[in-house]
């Protein structure tokens, strides 16, 4: 009894040492970070289409005050209510005392820069993808926007999701640093991939999620519940859009659909970045949705 009373404790110690082997933070070599020229001028591009300030401004918030980025915001889901933090340039509540190496960390990575893994609400799964120089462009960008010194709320999250090192598991299983569209038949097109994938992030919010919250990247972009509990998220694939090129720029620069109706939601945010963004960049965009494989609409 004694012998099988040790071998249950090394079979323990084991399964917890690959526990924490499997789960623990990997963050990518991010020393070439330090050495780019960020331009502010670029940042705000990047800061537009990565939607930043529509998820953490202030609840509410309106004009210059967007640019607050105070944190506040509530996203409910499934696993619990999670709230946007204070990202502003302050250095005690915000990310003042970042350097671009740890905002690279947090938002390729979904690593704090005290080593913890972040909750996928961040959409590190897309922005993964972003590229050094727009990283370098961002990072110059925000430390020029006004500092708040309100501090983060807390997530509202329960056991056993709260355990924030089971992440690392969530993270082998789910993220893939591979384009959903493989090949890009034209510039336009893998332009448009790189704001849609990386970017605006737009799969996270149009395509359905399993039960553990990994997207179903076989329904890409094929619509998913709302969060919130209230309607769902369509369909933008051609299965689900038949929409032209045309009526999508005219969308995602007006607000307006070929049925003259308008813009509404979170989308509202989406529509006002992707406003600010040069026409071509919203062509790309238009380009890439109608490339993408259709999914049948439900």
């Amino acid at each position: 009894m004694k012998r099988l009373g040790f071998a249950a404790l090394g079979l323990a110690l084991v399964g917890f040492a690959a526990y924490l082997l499997a789960t623990q933070p990997r963050p990518r070599d991010d020393s070439g970070l330090s050495a780019l020229t960020g331009d502010a001028a670029r940042g705000t591009a990047v800061f537009a289409a990565a939607g930043c300030a529509s998820c953490h401004m202030a609840p509410e918030a309106q004009g210059e005050a967007k640019l607050i980025l105070t944190g506040g915001q509530s996203f409910p889901t499934a696993f619990g209510t999670f709230f946007a933090p204070n990202i502003s340039p302050d250095p005690d509540h915000g990310i003042g005392g970042w350097t671009v190496e740890a905002l690279g960390h947090a938002i390729r990575d979904g690593i704090s820069p005290e080593g913890a893994h972040y909750f996928p609400a961040l959409p590190y799964a897309a922005y993964q993808h972003m590229t050094d120089q727009d990283l370098a462009d961002l990072w110059a960008y925000m430390q020029g926007l006004p500092p708040s010194a309100e501090p983060s709320k807390p997530h509202e999250v329960g056991f056993p999701f709260s355990i924030r090192r089971n992440l690392g598991g969530w993270k082998l299983l789910f993220l893939n640093d591979d384009w959903v569209l493989e090949t890009a038949a034209t510039p336009e097109v893998e332009r448009g991939r790189y704001i849609a994938e990386a970017l605006a992030h737009c799969g996270e919010c149009h395509t359905p999620r399993n039960a553990l919250g990994g997207l179903d990247r076989s329904r890409w972009l094929g619509g998913a519940p709302n969060p919130s509990g209230q309607g769902r998220i369509p369909n933008i694939t051609p299965g689900g859009l038949d929409w032209s090129e045309d009526e999508i720029v005219e969308y995602l620069t007006s607000g307006f659909t070929p049925d003259f109706d308008s813009v509404g939601g979170h989308m509202a945010h989406v529509v006002e970045n992707m406003a600010s963004l040069p026409e071509a960049d919203r062509r790309a965009v238009a380009a890439y949705l109608k490339a993408v494989p259709a999914v049948a609409a439900e």
